[in-house]
Parts: C-alpha cells; structure tokens; sequence
C-alpha cells in the first residue's frame, strides 16, 4: 500500500505495492493450494487459537480451529469469503493484542510487504504462546528459467524478501525451516507455481494477481511477457526447460519458518 506507516516513517521504496489498485483478482488467481494449507497447518501443531497476519483473502487460514484475520486493505477484506474468519483492519507492527494472548500465529506470503519487517515478526512472538509459522518465499531457489526470463522484475523482488536466517533471528525462540516442494499443478498463482506452466504467466489475469509486476517500470512488463512468448513458439524454451513438464513437483523457493518459544 502507499499510505505512510504509523508515526509518519518513510515506507522503504522496496515495498510499494498498493493492494487497493492491485488485490482485486486475488480470489481468482490466489487460491490456496491444499497441499501447502498441510504444512502451514500442521506447523501450527494443536493451537486452538490462530492469528493470522496480512490475512488477504484468507488463503491458509485454518477451518477447524478459531481463527482472528489481520489484514490492513480494505480491498483484501471485502474479498474474504462468506463465513470466514473476522478480520481487522490492522498492521503486523502493531498488533492490537495483548502479551500471549492467542496459540499461534502465521503469516503468509506477506512479509516482505511489512513497512517494518523485524518490528512485525518481534509482534508476532509477543502475542502468541505457541508457535509463530511464516510461509515465505526464497527466491535464489527459483528454477534456472524464471531467474532467466523474470530478472528484470526479480531485482525489484529479492530485496523485499528477507533471507530465512534474519526471518529466524527476528522471531527469536526455538527456530527450523522446512521446504515444501512446489507441486506442478499447484492452484496458488504466485510465479513459482507455473514452473512447469510457462504459458500462464503470459495471461494478463494472472500475472494481476502478483505483486511483482506492480513495481516495474513502463515497458518492462511487456519486454518479458514478450521475451518468454517468443521463446515459447519458437520452441527455445521447451528444448532448454521442456524436461519439467514431466516433473510432479519443485523443490524451489518456498519455504515455511516456524518458531516455538525458546
């Protein structure tokens, strides 16, 4: 989002995607994949009570269990299905909650669009008893081919994401990270998801609903989105990354950072 943070503090250029203009096809294209949900959900162990921090939509959030969404954009909460979780309209660096006050809490794919990372994950262990579980992602694992064909927008991309150790030092505790392989028909449409799929990433709907084409500059969308056609029907990209169309699942980019209390 634009609007400054609280105090007036300068948000850092990095993280400038506003999800007012840019969350509106989130339900369509950001749908959660079952077999991530798994991890995340299980990570969360047996919390009976879950916070859930840059909510979104609600992708992720658990079913079975009492959940408090917290979501800043007004766009992102009016997307949230019937019969989901309440959600308030409030920032990771200062949640509304008291010490301890929940079992767990998680965030997903929304990190590194916090004005203040480190401030945010300290929040998060102060208001949960139990463990604090991040779904992130680590970029330097993407396949050879996005790395290739996304550079221009990935340079905007890496430095948003902080690495998983920083991640792990920030929440403090009893930390691990666990890898969740990418599966090739994964329904979440973050870029990674089309790693056996280029040609999705070549429809405008879908590329609406990732952030990173929202912080290029003019022109550069359309030079990958030509550079990756053209590779396409030429047969280039099939006889260099073809093999992946075979694969069931990637072990790439995503990653889960789970903190108990130490």
């Amino acid at each position: 989002m634009s609007r400054r943070p609280p105090g007036g503090a300068r948000r850092p250029a990095s993280a400038r995607v506003d999800y007012e203009q840019h969350g509106r096809t989130y339900t369509r294209h950001r749908r959660a994949d079952p077999r991530i949900a798994s991890r995340i959900h299980a990570a969360l162990g047996d919390a009976h009570t879950v916070l859930n921090v840059g909510a979104g939509t609600g992708s992720y959030e658990p079913r079975d269990r009492w959940v408090l969404a917290v979501e800043p954009s007004a766009t992102m909460r009016a997307q949230r299905p019937p019969g989901a979780a309440p959600a308030i309209a409030a920032r990771a660096e200062a949640l509304p909650l008291d010490e301890n006050s929940v079992d767990a809490a998680m965030a997903c794919v929304t990190i590194h669009h916090w004005w203040d990372r480190a401030r945010g994950l300290a929040e998060l262990r102060r208001v949960a008893r139990g463990p604090v579980v991040i779904f992130t992602f680590e970029l330097e694992r993407l396949p050879e081919w996005q790395r290739q064909y996304l550079h221009e927008g990935l340079v905007e991309e890496l430095p948003r994401f902080p690495a998983l150790d920083t991640v792990a030092t920030a929440l403090g505790g009893r930390t691990r990270v666990e890898r969740i392989a990418t599966p090739g028909d994964c329904s979440d449409g973050f870029f990674e998801a089309f790693w056996r799929r280029p040609e999705r990433l070549l429809d405008p709907a879908v590329r609406s609903a990732q952030s990173m084409w929202a912080l290029l500059e003019e022109g550069a969308e359309r030079r990958i989105v030509e550079r990756l056609s053209a590779s396409l029907a030429s047969g280039e990209w099939d006889e260099q990354h073809g093999h992946l169309r075979a694969m069931d699942s990637f072990d790439g980019a995503l990653a889960l950072v789970i903190s108990e209390p130490g």
